[in-house]
């Protein structure tokens, strides 16, 4: 099995976090993407965070596909970081090649995560294209320090296969939507 992890808050869930999947699963070769939506991201406040189990619920109804699942793993695990999720993960699921799939603008910022190398070192990462976020995104920390280990656009199906750390940059259909702004949008025209 290849089996993407994509991993956020979710709040709220939108056609960009269901574009991501499907892209990493085309170009990818996946069998599953897993939305793993998280109690809570260490980088941002908990204000404003919807209850996981409506998140949970929205994103069953936009994901809309046979091979993208909803799971509030880290929830179960009482994981709080990426990195000890990954893990739990590949203990649990022993011989799946799994990946870690996170769009451009969260790269621009990987290298903020706890233990960020030691994901990288942990599995095969696709890092999808999200507007104006490309640039700055393999101009920053993270992708500088794992230039070396970058693969191909080209060689996509081999990702889920190829020893980490190992990542690839994938361009295509962008779409501008992000949580932050449609949580912004809703606040105002609630006020």
């Amino acid at each position: 099995m290849r089996i993407g992890l994509f991993g956020g808050s979710f709040n709220p869930p939108h056609e960009a976090h269901r574009l991501v999947a499907l892209t990493a699963l085309k170009r990818l070769g996946l069998d599953a993407v897993w939305w793993l939506v998280t109690p809570g991201n260490p980088l941002k406040s908990g204000g404003g965070l919807a209850p996981l189990a409506e998140r949970m619920a929205a994103a069953r109804r936009l994901a809309r596909h046979p091979a993208i699942h909803v799971t509030g793993i880290e929830a179960a695990l009482g994981t709080r970081y990426t990195f000890d999720t990954i893990a739990a993960l590949k203990a649990r699921c022993q011989g799946v090649h799994f990946v870690w799939i996170m769009g451009a603008d969260n790269l621009g910022q990987f290298h903020l995560w706890q233990n960020w190398r030691g994901i990288a070192g942990a599995l095969p990462i696709a890092v999808v294209d999200r507007p104006g976020a490309g640039l700055r995104a393999v101009a920053g920390v993270a992708a500088q320090r794992l230039a070396r280990y970058r693969l191909n656009e080209s060689d996509g199906l081999l990702l889920p296969y190829a020893p980490p750390p190992a990542w690839i940059f994938l361009h295509g259909l962008k779409s501008p939507l992000s949580s932050t702004a449609i949580r912004q949008k809703t606040q105002i025209r609630s006020n």
